[in-house]
């Protein structure tokens, strides 16, 4: 079966989204694009969305009216024996009501989910009210052999207070509410997958039920995920590699602002956008997308090993186990980074020994930056500075400079390269004095200098470069 889709309309359902996760983790949520910023994906169209993937065989959770649910589908509704699992939540998660799907898991499901959401599941079908259990839609590993009609007429009888024998082994009915008794005149039969249809086959009628158990087999997956970077932003910047990727990609994953960057890639592709601080999620979805036998690409802009999703991945495979994600063909791509752009755009000033440092504290302390921003200073190496500043961490860049002037002269050539790639690009040169909070932004790699840096007056142009040989 394919993965639980949660469709929410607005922020407020994410929080009875997650829960439902804790115990279906390969759930993905889909949230309203103008109301939801933390979903998995996001959607611009509910009846849409909730069709083509009712179509596609998702099972779907709806975290809202019942009745939404019911006028989207309604038009595909044909053969209750393919439809998967439609179940609706109350937006405030006192309600789990199966819609469709019954014979393909739904009361099971809403089970599951009410348990976790500590409620009662509005189950309507009688027979599993009873009996607490399907014999319609037995579980996993085993089918039942009779038509429909048959299994009706007998589910009818039991509730009109037939009695009934089984023959074999099968706990989700031993264990059942199934009014059993010796010698009655209606027989359920559990036979191995071993046995020949054509052996019994004279005994299915309706009073006499078969289940066979089938033998699960895992499934070769196919899907492909690759991780690539777009370099800094223009087209002309973009690998071969990374173009063919995005060419035969079925699914884009990553923060909405990059898979903008490749939007004539995308049309007629599914696009699954989201916030710019959910790696992991990302990662993570991503990956399960993959065991669909989906190609699936995660766009990073620059280079996706640098400050960028590649690690991201690999963290949540290292950490989380799901033997589904061996099967996966992982490719890694790489891009032009912004600080290679911005190098180029003013000269050579990495053309000798660099490192780069992101100031970002968000996933390790400030303590650590200070230590690290010191031991590039004085070990005399060009450094290439990611995320300088935001909205939130104004000091951080001016305690950067004072760090660096304790090992660097306040001449030392500073490099700022702002919108390397896109709309409005710009590249200035300074000095390490005139370096101020207000001259950057997040969209801003800072290169500051070794003591070798040199700046170049050539012509009416000014060029900075860092010379090969160490003197």
């Amino acid at each position: 079966m394919k993965p639980l889709a949660i469709i929410i309309l607005g922020e407020k359902s994410i929080a009875i989204a997650r829960q439902i996760q804790t115990v279906i983790p390969d759930a993905v949520i889909y949230g309203l694009a103008p109301r939801t910023q933390t979903a998995d994906c996001q959607y611009d169209k509910f009846s849409e969305t909730v069709s083509e993937l009712f179509s596609q065989g998702h099972p779907i959770i709806g975290i809202c009216a019942a009745g939404i649910l019911i006028r989207s589908l309604a038009p595909l509704l044909s053969d209750k024996r393919a439809e998967p699992p439609v179940i609706a939540i109350a937006e405030d998660g006192s309600a789990v009501v199966p819609l469709l799907g019954g014979l393909n898991g739904a009361n099971d499901l809403a089970r599951a989910i009410a348990q976790v959401l500590q409620v009662q599941a509005a189950i309507t079908t009688t027979g599993d009210l009873r009996f607490q259990t399907s014999l319609l839609a037995p579980p996993v590993g085993y089918r039942l052999l009779n038509d429909d009609d048959q299994a009706k007429i007998f589910l009818a009888d039991l509730l009109a207070g037939k009695s009934v024998q089984l023959i074999g082994d099968a706990p989700w009915l031993s264990e059942s509410n199934l009014p059993f008794a010796d010698h009655a005149t209606h027989k359920i039969e559990v036979i191995s997958n071993k046995i020949q249809l054509e052996e019994i086959v004279s005994k299915l009628s309706s009073t006499y039920l078969i289940y066979q158990t089938e033998q699960i087999q895992d499934q070769k997956i196919n899907g492909k995920l690759s991780i690539i970077g777009t370099g800094p932003g223009d087209a002309k910047w973009m690998s071969p590699e990374v173009k063919k990727i995005l060419e035969d990609a079925t699914d884009f994953v990553g923060y909405k602002t990059y898979i903008n960057l490749v939007k004539e890639f995308t049309k007629g592709k599914t696009i699954h956008a989201s916030d710019n601080r959910v790696e992991l999620d990302r990662a993570r979805l991503a990956l399960n997308l993959a065991t669909e036998g989906k190609s699936v690409v995660i766009v990073s802009s620059g280079d996706p090993g640098i400050y960028g999703m590649a690690a991201a991945v690999f963290e949540v495979l290292d950490h989380e186990s799901d033997s589904k994600w061996n099967q996966i063909d992982i490719h890694v791509a790489p891009g032009i980074s912004a600080a290679q752009a911005a190098a180029a755009a003013i000269g050579a000033p990495i053309g000798h020994d660099f490192c780069t440092i992101s100031l970002s504290d968000i996933l390790k302390p400030w303590e650590v930056i200070e230590q690290r921003l010191a031991a590039a200073a004085q070990a005399d190496f060009a450094i290439a500075i990611y995320n300088p500043i935001s909205s939130q961490r104004k000091w951080q860049l001016p305690a950067a400079k004072e760090i660096l002037l304790k090992w660097r002269s306040p001449d030392t050539p500073v490099i700022l390269g702002r919108k390397m790639g896109r709309k409005g690009e710009n590249v200035r040169v300074i000095t390490l004095a005139q370096l101020v909070p207000d001259l950057a932004d997040m969209q801003t790699v800072i290169i500051v200098g070794s003591s070798k840096t040199k700046t170049l007056a050539w012509g009416d142009r000014i060029r900075v470069y860092t010379p090969r040989k160490y003197d």
